[in-house]
């Protein structure tokens, strides 16, 4: 790297020093990573002025990719995630950013999640450093709070509603492999289990949920009464619900992407549930007729399928009976 690229990329830096700072970021969030995020996100070279910042909407391997373009500095694959989680994350907070702001329903766990400039830094950028920039600056922060309450309206708004057979009410973050969560408590519990059916766990495809796990909805102390152990959340399937009338438990995996109940899921899910005193039924529930037949061939013997498009039916991969445990 030449001496003239290192100095206007060092001048920069310190540009964004001044700006994190009077934007009033955590020190933690103005260190290097934060400041060379910043720059990717206001899509600004080392050589270019403020004023022609601009706010494309930007994924996080995108950002690191113009890091490495731009600014002559590599981060490995895996610092993804705490550019994530401990740069984007704190910006959104501040109401710097706003993520996918061209399709708010996107998946949380989507890899086009974006993020993009808000129009009130783009505008404090315009005047920096020469302008009236630290009155926009103001502006901003006074902002903020309605800002924070408008993206958290978007958020509400495309989630996915969930009401239990209880009448308990709660909301999936948006995505395909929710809105099947959905459908089965929903179109599968009312045909195939009815009004025993008692909601035990659901999962949900946010991984962050406060950073503190999968699931949305557990019933721990119930599941500990049937006889299931407490399970990590990359054990238990999407969905599991009980009818108290048969004493069944069923087991639902909800397939949009990952494998169905498998011949090995069924083993390794046989085997934590050793202790488990009541019948077990596995499900595998598929949006589409399209997603069932990519995976048709690895579906276990004695379980069930069920398709969302067609909700009235199943298909019974057992042959000595239809639904049931079978242990």
């Amino acid at each position: 790297m030449n001496n003239d690229i290192v100095k206007l990329i060092e001048k920069k830096m310190e540009e964004t020093a001044t700006l994190l700072a009077a934007l009033e970021l955590p020190e933690a969030q103005q260190n290097d990573r934060s400041k060379r995020v910043f720059l990717s996100l206001a899509n600004i070279e080392p050589s270019e002025k403020w004023n022609n910042a601009s706010a494309p909407l930007l994924t996080t391997a995108q950002i690191m990719k113009f890091i490495a373009d731009k600014y002559q500095h590599s981060y490995a694959t895996n610092t993804r995630e705490s550019i994530r989680k401990e740069t984007l994350h704190q910006f959104e907070q501040a109401g710097l950013i706003e993520r996918n702001r061209d399709d708010p329903q996107r998946a949380t766990n989507s890899s086009k999640n974006n993020y993009s400039l808000n129009e009130s830094i783009i505008e404090v950028l315009k005047e920096f450093p020469n302008g009236d920039w630290e009155s926009k600056v103001q502006e901003h922060l006074s902002k903020v709070p309605s800002l924070l309450e408008q993206y958290a309206k978007k958020i509400e708004k495309n989630k996915i509603p969930i009401t239990l057979p209880d009448g308990t009410r709660i909301s999936l973050s948006p995505g395909k492999h929710n809105k099947l969560h959905a459908d089965i408590i929903h179109e599968f519990c009312p045909r195939f289990i009815g009004e025993h059916g008692v909601v035990l766990y659901i999962g949900d495809t946010a991984s962050s949920r406060d950073e503190g796990g999968k699931f949305l909805h557990l019933e721990s102390d119930y599941l500990l009464e049937l006889g299931v152990p407490p399970m990590s959340h990359d054990k238990l399937p999407d969905v599991v619900v009980y009818d108290r009338e048969r004493k069944w438990l069923f087991l639902i995996e909800a397939v949009t992407s990952r494998g169905p109940v498998s011949s090995k899921r069924w083993i390794e899910l046989e085997d934590a549930l050793k202790g488990c005193t009541v019948g077990r039924v596995y499900v595998t529930a598929f949006p589409d007729v399209k997603e069932f037949r990519k995976h048709s061939a690895d579906i276990a013997w004695e379980s069930e399928v069920w398709i969302a498009d067609n909700p009235d039916h199943m298909i019974h991969f057992n042959g000595d009976r239809f639904l049931g445990p079978h242990t």
